[in-house]
């Protein structure tokens, strides 16, 4: 279920209206935030105290499987509307994460008979690594590094692959193989990146033949292993060559 909370009322038919004048340092504007509740239909709990040990158990593995459903749902509606502007939600945009159960009518409203909120762990990172996007971004935005089309290819691959779109990934895959072998050749860093061009250029024949076999159907394991090895192979030469220009 999906509901929107604090939302504002839209007007839908145009009006004259007065001009406001903004100050220079407004507050900031209130916005709506979303919530979706997944509601588990399978096997119930045969009374309140499984109920609450399942609860005491479960956690993030729990959550990661119910963002799943909900970017499954959210991906069809995607398709359904042809809004190519919907795009998945992953762990760390939650402003809260709450798992718990409760009875039919109340999981059906977002409410619950016992919950607790999970908080997401926060992993530290190293100075120098965390300024490392910073200095990549500037280099892009300033123009003394280019952006390479295969990097996009190859993010809209690993989360195609990510979110179990096997068929999607593949034909991503070649794509990004294809683009980044002909990129990296005539990048300022091609020289350093020569083994790791040779790597893309083996796996020119397995992909090829894993997106054709996509276009007829579902992947064979042997298959998806092809696809998520060139992925990782061209990922692992987009790094090299973002090493190179550090």
């Amino acid at each position: 279920m999906l509901a929107t909370l604090g939302a504002s009322e839209r007007r839908t038919r145009r009006a004259r209206r007065k001009k406001i004048k903004v100050q220079p340092e407004p507050e900031p504007a209130l916005v709506p935030t979303g919530r979706a509740t997944i509601v588990s239909v399978g096997e119930r709990f045969a009374d309140e105290r499984q109920a609450a040990a399942w609860l005491s158990a479960a956690g993030e593995a729990e959550l990661d499987a119910d963002v799943a459903v909900l970017n499954r749902a959210l991906h069809a509606f995607r398709l359904a509307i042809s809004d190519p502007y919907l795009g998945p939600v992953a762990r760390r945009q939650a402003l809260v994460a709450r798992i718990g159960y409760g009875a039919g009518e109340q999981v059906a409203d977002g409410l619950w008979t016992e919950a607790r909120e999970l908080i997401a762990g926060t992993a530290r990172r190293r100075r120098a690594r965390t300024l490392q996007p910073q200095a990549r971004l500037a280099a892009v935005l300033s123009g003394r590094e280019h952006a390479l089309a295969c990097q996009e290819l190859a993010l809209r691959a690993r989360l195609d692959l990510d979110h179990g779109r096997d068929r999607e990934a593949a034909l991503q895959v070649r794509v990004a193989l294809d683009a980044a072998i002909a990129e990296l050749a005539r990048d300022p860093t091609g020289p350093v990146l020569a083994d790791r061009l040779d790597e893309l250029r083996a796996q020119r024949v397995p992909i090829a033949d894993a997106a054709q076999t996509a276009l007829s159907g579902g992947l064979s394991p042997d298959d998806r292993e092809t696809v998520a090895f060139t992925l990782g192979r061209i990922e692992a030469a987009l790094r090299a060559r973002a090493a190179a220009n550090a």
